[in-house]
């Protein structure tokens, strides 16, 4: 149908707004699927959104009003024509039809929730797509408005769209608005009330303090409460922002109670594999916002069940799926910093905290060394994957990544270079100012690693530049003459000369060589350049005994 036409019954509806309605269903039908719209139609455009509004101004059908804020909803993907719809006359239009302005309960009647889940649609575009709305939506106090009726949709039934676009709503605000996000938090009680409706929608029922019950059987949740839950979690991730300093045992009880939901969460499932993974990756990025020390809640002494994951008595499954949702985001090979580095932040921050965790991890990741025969970045092995990712492009991603190994070595470098090699290591510890080894600045207990059998027996042999052992390399003395040895040592003194002269070198041992800043491509001349000037000292001093 021409937008035209359209505009026209819209416009001269008069008394019949079968009409306009009829005109409306249509061209909803044809535009539900368009995000880009003709340039030239502009005008009309925002004519159009002008007469839909002055209809709902007025007491019409309820299948007219949906008609008319469906059409209102899809003009207002073009940030174009929200000009003359963001006045204060036209957002109290829309929060009047969305029930926000009433203290009485508005889920009463079922037949106007198709409306109140409309009007709200509007919201959600008008208020992303304006600064005015947004601005207007502070001098409204829609937060307080949303929050009220999240509160009144907490027992209700057959309410889970309205629920949802109410805790999309309020994800825009705190995204988009910073004096929102500190109402929502410090006077509106915006984490207690966002995670009361995360918690029904993922129906957990308690067993205990921070103990919720483990159902394994239990169906996997339909795709609205999955919705609704994904929502929440980013709402609650906004408001948490900065949450890190926890200054009152309320606080930390909240946090505390918000963590054993998260643990809830990441042990149930979405209707579909992608809907698992996103709700458990907005589980994940609200776990980051959690005070570490508030995270203890993700383990829980162990139950009698077979199948539990165990470590030490405590049921590990939390950590184990959070193990499982790394490596799955770095096999995807793309998108690492925002896919993976805040699951690689989170189990650090974990690790470094929490000892059975920590200990538990690296049974997973870095367990003892057997074959060494390979490089460390070589293989299918989770230490694999993260020891190729300390060398990645990203620096975010190579710093956590290396950070996270760090910290499952205890923050020991000796420890450290055993599994990864130095030349994997060396960006990390020159960061540090560890290139000469020692350990970071946390404490950790003091039981020590246990080696293999097969790596004491492999370490004499191992490469520490390459972290493996190598093929046995020919001499390349071998095939030199006494005045090719002589020039090549010449060439070594005069290198040697002007590292030193140069404060390159840290320290110069017989077994240790540790330059104070290093390329990668360093390390190998300064071993390859130890390793000669060894041999021809050995040679020069055979001859002089023979």
């Amino acid at each position: 149908m021409e937008l035209g036409a359209v505009l026209e019954a819209v416009q001269g509806h008069g008394g019949a707004a079968e009409a306009a309605e009829r005109a409306l269903l249509r061209y909803n039908e044809e535009n539900r699927a368009v995000f880009r719209f003709d340039p030239e139609d502009e005008d009309k455009r925002k004519k159009l959104c002008e007469g839909i509004l002055n209809i709902l101004e007025k007491d019409t059908q309820t299948s007219c009003q949906t008609a008319c804020l469906e059409a209102l909803r899809i003009l207002s993907r073009d940030k174009k024509v929200l000009v003359p719809v963001t006045t204060k006359r036209n957002m109290q239009i829309l929060v009047r039809l969305a029930k926000l302005d009433t203290v009485e309960d508005p889920l009463k009647r079922v037949s106007e929730f198709p409306v109140i889940v409309e009007a709200l649609k509007c919201l959600c575009n008008i208020i992303f797509n304006s600064a005015v709305a947004q601005k207007l939506s502070l001098e409204l106090n829609l937060a307080a408005m949303l929050c009220n009726l999240l509160k009144k949709c907490k027992d209700q039934q057959l309410v889970g769209d309205i629920k949802c676009f109410d805790l999309r709503l309020l994800f825009l605000l705190s995204l988009l608005h910073t004096d929102i996000r500190s109402q929502l938090r410090q006077e509106l009680q915006g984490v207690q009330v966002l995670t009361q409706a995360l918690e029904s929608s993922l129906n957990v029922r308690w067993t205990g303090e921070y103990k919720a019950a483990e159902d394994r059987d239990r169906p996997p949740l339909s795709l609205q409460e999955t919705n609704c839950a994904i929502e929440a979690l980013k709402a609650l991730f906004n408001v948490t922002l900065d949450s890190w300093n926890v200054h009152s045992k309320n606080e930390s009880h909240q946090f505390r109670y918000m963590a054993a939901i998260l643990r809830y969460c990441l042990l149930t499932t979405g209707p579909t594999e992608d809907k698992t993974e996103e709700l458990h990756s907005n589980a994940i990025n609200l776990l980051s916002n959690i005070p570490v020390s508030c995270l203890d809640v993700l383990i829980s002494p162990s139950s009698q069940e077979e199948t539990d994951i165990k470590y030490n008595g405590m049921n590990m499954r939390a950590i184990q799926i959070l193990l499982d949702f790394m490596e799955k985001r770095i096999d995807k090979g793309s998108s690492y910093r925002e896919g993976l580095t805040p699951v690689l932040s989170l189990l650090t921050d974990c690790c470094r905290t929490h000892r059975n965790i920590r200990k538990f991890i690296k049974a997973q990741v870095l367990p003892p060394l057997r074959d060494v025969s390979s490089r460390p970045e070589v293989g299918t092995t989770v230490r694999n994957k993260l020891v190729r990712l300390m060398t990645h492009v990203d620096l975010g991603v190579k710093q956590i990544a290396a950070e996270f190994l760090f910290v499952l070595c205890k923050e020991r470098v000796d420890s450290l270079l055993k599994y990864t090699g130095y030349g994997n290591a060396a960006g990390l510890l020159a960061a540090r100012g560890l290139l000469a080894g020692g350990r970071g600045d946390h404490w950790y207990s003091d039981d020590e690693d246990t080696d293999t059998e097969e790596y004491k027996s492999a370490k004499p042999n191992i490469n520490l530049i390459t972290g493996h052992v190598e093929e046995p390399m020919p001499n390349p003395m071998d095939e030199m003459t006494e005045e090719q040895k002589e020039y090549e040592a010449m060439k070594l003194v005069n290198m040697f000369d002007k590292l030193s002269r140069y404060c390159i070198l840290a320290a110069f041992d017989g077994d240790t060589l540790y330059p104070s800043s290093l390329l990668f491509t360093e390390v190998y001349s300064f071993r390859e350049c130890y390793n000669l000037l060894c041999r021809i000292r050995a040679d020069f001093t055979a001859e002089r005994n023979v």
